[in-house]
């Protein structure tokens, strides 16, 4: 038995055959073709199928992320309009060379230009070229693009996987997922964690292991290959005992959120995209906590208009009913851009022109933003919240803003509400003045995600910092408490919504500090659930 340790990118436990997944490729040769015209042909042919299947891979997936699928739409507008398949053109009429070896070349070529680039929206475009050349070789190639997985459910080992190649795997054959490059907060592990599929980063993938068994602790991040029969028995019990609280927990979809002592907490979920809204209603969320507004300006060509948003406001309004819906405005920059906010590259976009600060220098794109979900407003129980406030100056902006969107539309006679407001406790700053900013909105909702990477001074998303990097910090805890006393001082109410909200270790913790509700993603509901009604506040620590 050998074992490997890594990254946990999703808990839950594996046991299976390894089916290792090598992308490779076709040796492809240059081939003087006689017939340019044919040849062209077939590239367009190859691109139009590329094209199709891009578009069914979207519908297909769509309902699993919507973010994530939205990558594929981007990919088949590159292909139809883009400069790449251009060259591609090009170079077979040109040069005179087969089809595959064009796309190969020109793919080459653009990845050894721009692979020492670290900005984003270069290395995006960059993996959308790989992707589209990869799927338009295989077809000029006359290969299947469907990823076969065999007869029997696998565990996948791979050098590195992208979401396109596991949108392509049968989600019933795939049990979990090792990869040797990758990191929690990549597209792969993303798209694993919203397919509920265990998985491991950071193992180094070896091709003879195909076929071999092994065992995925997705919760240790821990993978055993060839293991003992007392190891195999040992997690064949824990698997069982997965299930088997995977159907406990199911039975709590109803059941309120109450410690033993009596003390009602909100439970809400953290979203994405709409499509997300059936999970939130079926886990039996009390509304939700935080959607995600920036990601319906991310994947797209130009900003979402006005009545796009106000749309789906609308939509996400009527289903929630009753339930109260918060809409955080687009937390855009940094690591979330778009290319047509054509936003400057900075030294350390992580402390830069982000979130609030965006919208307060984009005033034309915050208002549009504001009327729409304002006029959604009248459809049902919505809330808006501000992302990355650290002053009372910023709020005295928002609020002439919001008043000047208000007032138009009383003009025009659109029906709204007042809705409730509500800020983002995400810096230190505003850590030590949220007693101020108490006063200024309704309730107040902690982002421990940057709040903890502001007070350590470190990047989360940086591997190297991966073993330092602690969400627990007695630094971060006390951070929390501060903010709760300040709330309550004012009589506000005051929640969290970062991923430590999902931790059931801290649950507790979170419950006696007075925190009154929590936000998480709709899969960690049910366990949270649990660890509020196992909670008994009365018992002295």
């Amino acid at each position: 038995m050998e074992i490997y340790k890594g990254i946990s990118t999703f808990s839950g436990i594996a046991i299976g055959k390894i089916l290792y997944y090598n992308r490779g490729e076709y040796q492809i040769r240059q081939c003087l073709v006689s017939n340019v015209k044919k040849e062209i042909a077939d590239f367009q042919k190859a691109k139009q199928e590329a094209i199709q299947k891009l578009n069914e891979l979207y519908e297909a997936n769509r309902m699993l992320n919507e973010q994530e699928a939205r990558n594929f739409l981007r990919q088949a507008k590159l292909l139809e309009t883009g400069s790449f398949q251009k060259a591609i053109v090009s170079s077979i009429a040109n040069e005179k060379v087969n089809a595959a070896y064009a796309v190969k070349t020109n793919r080459d070529e653009l990845v050894e230009t721009f692979r020492n680039l670290e900005e984003p929206v270069i290395r995006k475009r960059i993996s959308d070229i790989q992707e589209i050349s990869g799927i338009l070789i295989q077809i000029l190639g006359g290969a299947s693009l469907r990823i076969n997985l065999g007869d029997e459910p696998v565990i996948v080992i791979a050098d590195a996987l992208s979401p396109t190649e596991i949108m392509e795997m049968d989600k019933d054959k795939l049990l979990g997922m090792v990869m040797h490059h990758g990191s929690a907060v990549s597209h792969a592990s993303i798209m694993a964690k919203t397919m509920e599929i265990p998985t491991i980063v950071d193992i180094p993938a070896n091709d003879e292991w195909d076929g071999q068994t092994a065992i995925v602790d997705g919760y240790t991040g821990t993978l055993y290959l060839d293991p003992d029969g007392e190891t195999k028995k040992e997690y064949q019990i824990r698997l069982e005992a997965d299930r088997k609280e995977r159907e406990e927990l199911l039975k709590l979809k109803n059941q309120r959120d109450v410690t033993i002592d009596g003390k009602k907490i909100g439970l809400y979920a953290n979203i994405g995209n709409m499509n997300d809204l059936s999970s939130v209603l079926f886990y039996g969320a009390a509304g939700i906590g935080l959607l995600r507004s920036e990601f319906q300006y991310m994947g797209r060509e130009n900003y979402p208009r006005e009545n796009e948003l106000f749309h789906a406001y609308k939509m996400l309004a009527e289903t929630m009913g009753d339930r109260i819906a918060v809409i955080r405005t687009a937390d855009l920059g940094a690591d979330k851009q778009a290319p047509y906010l054509d936003i400057p590259e900075e030294v350390n976009p992580i402390m830069g022109n982000r979130g609030i600060r965006l919208c307060l220098d984009r005033k034309k794109m915050f208002k549009a933003q504001l009327r729409a979900i304002y006029r959604a407003s009248a459809y049902g129980n919505l809330a808006i919240m501000y992302p990355m406030i650290d002053s009372e100056e910023e709020m005295n902006q928002i609020e002439k803003l919001t008043e000047e969107v208000k007032e138009g539309l009383r003009e025009k006679e659109i029906p709204f509400h007042d809705i409730r407001t509500s800020i983002m406790i995400e810096t230190p700053a505003a850590v030590m003045i949220s007693r101020e900013l108490a006063r200024r909105v309704d309730f107040l909702s902690i982002g421990t995600n940057d709040l903890t990477q502001y007070t350590l001074a470190m990047d989360r998303q940086n591997p190297l910092l991966k073993d330092k990097y602690n969400d627990h910090h007695p630094a971060v805890l006390r951070m929390i408490r501060m903010v709760v006393e300040a709330g309550h001082e004012e009589g506000k109410m005051v929640g969290i919504c970062g991923e430590i909200a999902a931790d059931t270790d801290l649950t507790e913790t979170f419950l006696k500090m007075g925190v009154d509700f929590l936000s998480v993603v709709p899969a960690c509901i049910l366990p949270v659930r649990k660890a509020i009604c196992d909670t008994d506040l009365d018992i002295e620590d």
